[in-house]
């Protein structure tokens, strides 16, 4: 249920996006314009994170799950019944909100009802599901588009709303009771994101995460544009290739389960940020030199790709244990970082040109780079922080 309620978010960004030229058309705008929902999705998420988060530390889990689930529905049908493009992008930022309840609090549950030796494995598990969404969001949305105009999307995305919230209810707990909930309401869980932010021990995971979700951003900002505009894939065999990189970031995370038995999660964070340094700066070198076929290419990126698998749920792990005092705000940080870099590096992979994979290759390099520097960062802290 979890992994779901982490998932909703990824299907809710991807499943209408084979549709933004109809929904151009459907609301007299142009292709830009109807970029700007998806913008207004991710400022959503990236809000509703840093506030939800705390709120779960001061109120429960549950409530702020169901409330959450219940909107998402909610602005789902928003979106469906949107008669002009503002209302959609008003929609969509009331969509993001919400649906990023499932992602902060899920990591905060994982964190209460699990103690420090279980959360390698635990968090290993929620990865490799999770993994699945960015890959069948899009197939899904686009087997739904060819029947069906593109509000049906948001239809079943409200569905699913439902289906979450009926989910919450049955099968996930109250796992954060009265007796250790943080005093000072909201107002003191929110000064508590502060006091995070300002421990070097949570800061550089929380940094380690953002950086590692520029490049991750930066990869499907590309993708499409490297295998079907320069190496002229088809959708059906692109989503092939989409398809295996998710079974190889699904094999990373659960590789990670393992090796976390027998290595530090401080030390997977560093390896999982070196490995997946490699495919970017491997492409660029080879671009440069005896040059990038496609198959060259989807190897550099599926070895990066597998190795986020091991990255995320090793530097979710290790924030989350330093964070135990608060794991609804750590939470928050963590998401907030990791969207608010990605939705940064996108645009720089289309300003910077679409004709090569030199920049994807580039802005991931550079993003990977940053995020090894702050994994390493994180192994020096290897500390709990001073919680107040």
């Amino acid at each position: 249920m979890l992994a779901g309620l982490s998932g909703a978010s990824p299907l809710a960004t991807d499943m209408y996006v084979p549709g933004l030229p109809d929904v151009a058309r459907s609301l007299g705008t142009d292709a830009s314009g109807a970029q700007t929902s998806l913008t207004a999705f991710l400022a959503g998420i990236i809000a509703g994170q840093l506030l939800l988060g705390p709120l779960s530390d001061a109120t429960g889990r549950r409530p702020v799950l169901l409330w959450g689930t219940g909107l998402f529905a909610l602005f789902s049908l928003a979106c469906a019944l949107a008669p002009t493009l503002a209302v959609l992008d008003a929609a969509r930022v009331g969509q993001g909100v919400a649906g990023a309840a499932g992602i902060v609090v899920s990591r905060a549950v994982v964190t209460d009802l699990f103690d420090d030796r279980e959360l390698a494995p635990v968090f290993s598990r929620l990865g490799a599901i999770t993994a699945t969404a960015p890959v069948l969001a899009p197939l899904a949305g686009g087997a739904l588009l060819l029947l069906l105009p593109w509000r049906w999307v948001f239809a079943a995305l409200a569905l699913v709303g439902l289906l979450m919230t009926a989910g919450v209810a049955r099968w996930v707990p109250e796992s954060h009771p009265p007796e250790a909930r943080r005093g000072g309401g909201l107002p003191g869980s929110l000064r508590m994101i502060g006091r995070l932010a300002a421990d070097r021990a949570v800061l550089a995971p929380v940094l380690a995460l953002a950086f590692g979700g520029a490049a991750v951003f930066a990869y499907i900002a590309g993708t499409t544009f490297v295998f079907q505009d320069i190496h002229h894939l088809s959708p059906a065999v692109s989503s092939v290739v989409y398809g295996v990189n998710a079974l190889g970031n699904m094999a990373g995370s659960l590789a990670y389960g393992r090796l976390a038995r027998r290595r530090s999660a401080e030390t997977l964070l560093v390896t999982g940020g070196a490995v997946a340094l490699t495919g970017p700066v491997l492409l660029l070198l080879l671009h440069a030199t005896t040059g990038s076929g496609m198959v060259v290419t989807w190897l550099c990126l599926l070895l990066t790709v597998t190795a986020f698998g091991v990255f995320f749920p090793a530097v979710i792990t290790v924030a989350q244990r330093r964070g135990r005092a608060a794991p609804g705000a750590t939470s928050a940080l963590l998401g907030g970082g990791q969207f608010l870099l990605g939705a940064a590096a996108s645009p720089l992979v289309g300003l910077s040109g679409t004709h090569t994979p030199v920049p994807m290759a580039a802005v991931m390099a550079l993003s990977l780079t940053l995020a090894t520097t702050a994994a390493l960062a994180t192994r020096r802290t290897g500390r709990r922080p001073r919680q107040s």
